[in-house]
Formats: C-alpha cells, structure tokens, sequence
C-alpha cells in the first residue's frame, strides 16, 4: 500500500501529473493511472480520505476481492480487434484490458486476459524461421515509446529516444538513450553500438517496424 499512497499523495497534495508521479515512484504511467482510477471509483477522492483509512481498509477499498463467475459466462474479448490494436504506437495489453474490462467485474484478470490472447495469437501467427549466421546482420531502430526523464533541480520533463541495435544470430543487443533521433544522434549511437559489439557487422538492416 505504501506505493498506492504515495500515488495519491503526489497527484493530489502536489499536483504532480501521471507521467511525474510514474517516474518519481518508479512506476508504469498505466500502473498510476490504474491507482487512480480505482480510487475514483471507490469514491477516494482526496488525500483526507486516504489518511482516514488504514492500510486493510485502503486495499479492501480499492482492492476488492474479484467477482466469482463461471468461467463460460465471461465476456471474450474480441482478440483480432486486440491484436489489430496492439499495432499501434503507445497501445499495450495493459490499456487493452482497461478498456475490456472497464465497469464489468466479470471480466478476466488481466493475467488470464494476457495468458488468452498469447493462445490465441500462436494459433494465428504465421512465422518465417530465419537463419542469421554469426556477425552477419544487426538490426537497428528507434523503439516507438519514448522514456520520461526529470530533472531534479528545476522538475523539468524531457522526452528520451531508445535506440536500439540488434545482432540477429545471437539476439545480442545493445540500447541507449539520447535526446533526438537526428543525424548526428543517429550516427553517434551507431558508432556507440559498434564500440560496444567489438565490431561492425557485413550488413546493416532497418527494422520495418518500431521496436515495442
């Protein structure tokens, strides 16, 4: 509980945003905003409200043990929507879920509600093994979301990019943050990347889409 009162006390008593408050707890923006959410709905709405109740009561409160129902009777997401929606940048399996299971407490849990759609996906997935021979090929690109990062003298937020290169017969990776993906950013991170493998490699590819 001690996480979920500093969410409260940050948002509410300093008035820091969701994006602050994750990167000073050291949480997921999702996670804080998740926090928040189930203190609206169990009508905690101020910071008086949390220090009236002890540490069980809070948990029970924004907690409550799940609904017990049949497993054949719960809503089944729609996976192909899931799946289409998991393309996109900054949508992850957690917002998904969210949105799934928004105001119906007989939903799945999102660990069965993730566990569902990995048995899904692996019975429509078709993949192409691929052979990379040793040195051979690194893959590089920006990953889509970026990294918050604050300033602890002035509270200033900053947006990082990830760069992130990849040797495709060992799956030996490197990544690093920097402030733009410019040319000289880009460069400088390839040159980085080199450095850090010991070596270049025969051939250079481009992911065709963004690392998640």
């Amino acid at each position: 509980m001690r996480k979920v009162r500093e969410v409260l006390r940050l948002s509410w008593v300093c008035g820091l945003s969701q994006r602050q408050v994750a990167a000073s707890c050291g949480l997921g923006r999702s996670t804080v905003g998740e926090y928040l959410e189930r203190a609206a709905k169990a009508e905690v709405r101020d910071w008086s409200a949390v220090e009236a109740l002890g540490d069980e009561a809070l948990e029970r409160r924004l907690f409550p043990p799940p609904v017990s129902v049949p497993s054949g009777e719960r809503p089944e997401p729609d996976w192909a929507r899931v799946h289409l929606e998991l393309r996109r940048k900054g949508v992850t399996l957690r917002l998904l879920w969210e949105e799934y299971q928004a105001g119906r407490p007989e939903t799945y849990r999102y660990s069965r509600f993730c566990e569902l759609y990995g048995q899904w996906r692996g019975r429509v997935d078709l993949t192409m093994r691929q052979e990379h021979k040793a040195g051979e090929k690194l893959f590089v690109d920006y990953a889509g979301p970026t990294v918050p990062v604050v300033d602890r003298a002035t509270g200033e937020l900053r947006e990082a990019q990830i760069f992130v290169a990849v040797l495709g017969a060992s799956n030996y990776t490197y990544a690093e943050a920097t402030w733009s993906q410019g040319l000289k950013d880009w460069i400088g991170s390839h040159v980085r990347a080199f450095e850090s493998f010991g070596a270049a490699p025969q051939v250079w590819c481009r992911t065709t889409s963004r690392v998640a």
